[in-house]
């Protein structure tokens, strides 16, 4: 007998089953929905998973004020993503955090204040969420809070891209040592979303580029894969049918043999100016999910609706039906109501098994 709500379609299609239809989202995360259509329908295009956030900090009310009165044709980025910075005290416009920046050895670093795990008051609702969106049939997914990626990511905007480099290069104690205080907080967070009930863990950090890793294999071994190890085993401790998730724009395809060794279901975007989705589904197919895949940046901000139907089909006919969740490969700040539409529509159309 086939799924009969959301929640089962994207478990059997992220577990590499067969669904009975390609199900879809327009982004790993919600908070893009707003800019893409202010008044969204009801039943946000019959899109198959939900997401669960932790409440907002304390202490920005002031912050809010001034986003709210900011003029229309200004565009600030992603709210939930300004809200991380503003939570810990991260000012991209004027560089790393002085306290963190400055620090050249372990002792200096030590002496200087982390961002907590999230307070109660931030989480104390996530299981009524996941569980009030479950009664709808629907899946619901969740990430820690975090300064725009887990690890990499959040260490180089604390330290600076330079400094956490020469960190990684020559610095050994402390890259480990920043790295291990992301790593606790990060831990009670998934485990925060694991007991939630989330059905996925979405853990994600750009450690590539169009070309390649930013960070050699080697380097992303030593420091970070077995970071991810722990915080992936913890989590499925709390909740071992979870179902997890790895993001990095760009390619990391060398990447994948690792994130599948540590236990990660499924990887996002699969950008298709950046990595081959047709060659890493025929490897790796019957072991990983492939979530996204849609469009190149220019495609969603330029193209035609006709483009985008032509897209989706030719990833339903070469990606699928088993280990597949259609997405946009790339965020759609800019993308025209009328593409986004043809995407919810030609999955619907197309992707019926």
């Amino acid at each position: 007998m086939g799924p009969v709500n959301s929640r089962d379609r994207v478990r059997l299609a992220l577990t590499c089953q067969r669904p009975d239809r390609i199900p879809k989202t327009l982004a790993f995360w919600e908070e893009s929905l707003p800019a893409i259509a202010p008044v969204m329908p009801a039943d946000y295009f019959g899109l198959d998973v939900r997401f669960a956030e932790f409440e907002p900090p304390p202490g920005q009310d002031d912050f809010l004020r001034y986003l709210e009165q900011l003029p229309p044709d200004v565009y600030v980025g992603n709210l939930a993503q300004l809200k991380t910075y503003h939570a810990w005290d991260y000012h991209p416009e004027t560089g790393p955090l002085q306290r963190l920046s400055a620090a050249r050895t372990l002792a200096e670093l030590a002496g200087a204040a982390f961002p907590r795990p999230a307070d109660p008051d931030r989480y104390a609702g996530l299981a009524a969420q996941v569980e009030a969106w479950h009664r709808q049939g629907r899946a619901v997914a969740g990430g820690p809070p975090h300064l725009g990626g887990e690890l990499f990511e959040t260490a180089y905007r604390l330290r600076g891209f330079e400094e956490f480099v020469l960190d990684l290069a020559a610095r050994h104690s402390i890259a480990y040592y920043l790295l291990d205080q992301l790593t606790a907080a990060l831990i009670q967070n998934a485990v925060i979303l694991a007991q939630a009930g989330v059905d996925v863990l979405l853990l994600d950090d750009d450690v590539a580029m169009p070309t390649g890793l930013i960070v050699g294999p080697a380097t992303w071994r030593e420091f970070f894969k077995p970071r991810l190890a722990k915080i992936i085993r913890l989590a499925r401790e709390a909740a071992p049918d979870l179902i997890v998730f790895y993001h990095s724009d760009g390619d990391f395809t060398r990447l994948i043999s690792d994130l599948l060794e540590i236990g990660v279901n499924v990887i996002n975007p699969l950008q298709p100016d950046c990595m081959d989705a047709a060659a890493i589904k025929r490897e790796f197919g019957d072991r990983l999910a492939l979530w996204g895949t849609v469009g190149t940046a220019a495609l969603w901000d330029h193209g035609t609706p006709d483009q985008i139907r032509a897209e989706v089909k030719r990833r339903i006919e070469s990606l699928g039906p088993e280990g597949l969740l259609l997405a946009p490969a790339y965020d759609l700040d800019f993308a025209p109501f009328a593409n986004v539409v043809a995407f919810c529509e030609a999955v619907d159309e197309y992707g019926r098994l």
